[in-house]
């Protein structure tokens, strides 16, 4: 009979951890540039890593409200510089979903309390400078790009920022720790960066340009995960964090499940039918991959649940639909040895010639390069830019911003805009009703369908399982 497989908390719980300072002299770091962070930071205890970890998510918060309260102070004391609080956009952000935060107005009780006006709350992710964190390249950047964050303009039409209000250094000192990559460990002791967290769907959906940098210093192969799939995380890592750090990927992972396949097909109950039905979505974004030039290797991740006669149909399918290799991943149950077949085939394909090229040019119209990710990698036959959109596409190229590339925030449910159409849906346009100038990280943000940037808690969220049990140990949280 087979036993039943424990929890990952369990098993990370269960873990011989090696010393961090260990871990790191392996990696080839030097003992000085190391900064033990309570004496074991790593990826277990896993506890420690999916909640308050080293801080960097408290304190891209804390800088985030500090420019807030800084805007309102301004206002209040004159406003040296004339912004229009009309114009104001910089929000406020929580790292915690709370649904009735997206619209607020502050500022209530008479004057000692401000100008009331209209605003809201993103969660931590989607901030601005949670984005800006993960691309600057040092302490000295890091500086430059907050002085650059546009919170609002004038009544003249001119942009204010951050440096022009006298935010920027006291945000800097807030976030000098944060912008330090986090060394932590596997199960089986081997080094990783766990560094920034901006969500995928909602921002641009990758770690740190500073934490890939150094793992490219320090190891012959990086592996960087992107949020979701094709068409969100990777299409923005190439686009974005390789055009600001200069990087070029050679070979692409692309994670498949089974239980997924159904999903998309519609079917979850379903067998072998629902597989390949489900799999069109699997080839389509096989396709976005190699629209980009580069090898797309399936890594078939295997749950307990699975049966080996449907994961082979995943893998052949995989194959038939334009992958470069296939294979299916255990390492859920057998640890590194379960993932060893796929580690050689990325080896593999990284070392095969390859084409890498961006999605679009950056002196593409802002509308053009949006267009392209839409039709390009979306397979949207078009775009619809509402009317507030299409007024902030004319008035940002005016001010200059037409160079910054795109970051799209979209629904991470669909390759469409709309979180029904499943598989691989065709004939749709894709609607954008808003833009966010970033002109701290560096681009444009497009707000598409009814897309959020402040999440709401579903009916039974993870926070009902979450206990301490009586030996003071965390219960319940994967």
């Amino acid at each position: 009979m087979k036993t039943e497989m424990p929890s990952s908390l369990e098993i990370a719980q269960q873990a011989t951890l090696r010393p961090i300072l260990e871990v790191a002299a392996d990696a080839g770091l030097l003992p000085d540039e190391i900064e033990p962070y309570g004496g074991y930071a790593q990826v277990v205890p896993m506890e420690d890593l999916n909640l308050h970890f080293t801080g960097d998510l408290h304190a891209i918060t804390a800088a985030n409200n500090l420019l807030a309260a800084l805007v309102d102070a301004h206002l209040l004391h004159g406003n040296e510089s004339g912004l229009d609080p009309l114009t104001i956009s910089w929000r406020r952000c929580l790292d915690m979903n709370d649904r009735s935060l997206r619209d607020i107005v502050t500022g209530l009780g008479g004057r000692a309390n401000g100008y009331p006006r209209q605003t809201g709350f993103d969660i931590t992710a989607a901030s601005e400078i949670m984005a800006l964190v993960a691309v600057a390249r040092d302490l000295a950047d890091l500086r430059v790009r907050l002085g650059a964050i546009t919170v609002g303009q004038t009544n003249g039409g001119e942009p204010v920022t951050a440096e022009d209000i006298h935010a920027a250094g006291a945000m800097a000192v807030v976030l000098k720790e944060a912008i330090k990559p986090n060394l932590v460990q596997t199960l089986e002791g081997q080094p990783a960066f766990v560094h920034c967290g901006p969500f995928a769907n909602i921002a641009h959906g990758n770690n740190s340009l500073v934490a890939d940098r150094v793992a490219l210093k320090l190891g012959e192969l990086v592996v960087t995960e992107s949020g979701f799939a094709s068409d969100l995380g990777m299409e923005k890592f190439f686009d974005i964090t390789c055009r600001v750090g200069g990087l070029r990927p050679d070979a692409v992972v692309v994670v498949a499940t089974v239980r997924a396949l159904k999903h998309h097909a519609g079917d979850p109950d379903g067998g072998t039918e629902a597989i390949e039905t489900g799999a069109q979505n699997l080839a389509r974004h096989i396709g976005i991959v190699n629209g980009f030039g580069l090898q797309a290797v399936v890594a078939v991740n295997r749950f307990p649940t699975d049966n080996d006669e449907e994961l082979e149909v995943v893998r052949k399918l995989a194959l038939e639909h334009g992958a470069y290799a296939a294979e299916v991943n255990e390492a859920f149950e057998r640890g590194g040895e379960g993932a060893a077949a796929l580690a050689e085939a990325v080896i593999d394909a990284a070392d095969q010639p390859s084409s890498f090229d961006f999605c679009y040019p950056l002196d593409a119209s802002i509308e053009e390069k949006i267009r392209a990710i839409a039709t390009r990698v979306y397979g949207a036959d078009g775009v619809e830019l509402l009317p507030a959109a299409r007024q902030k596409a004319a008035a940002f190229e005016e001010a200059g911003l037409g160079n910054l590339p795109i970051c799209m925030a979209k629904t991470h449910l669909s390759l469409s805009a709309d979180p029904k159409l499943r598989n691989a849906p065709t004939g749709f346009t894709v609607p954008v009703r808003d833009l966010r100038p970033y002109t701290g990280a560096g681009w444009i943000v497009a707000l598409c369908g009814d897309m959020l940037t402040m999440p709401g808690l579903g009916k039974s969220p993870a926070a009902f399982a979450i206990d301490i049990d009586e030996q003071g140990e965390t219960v319940g949280l994967f």
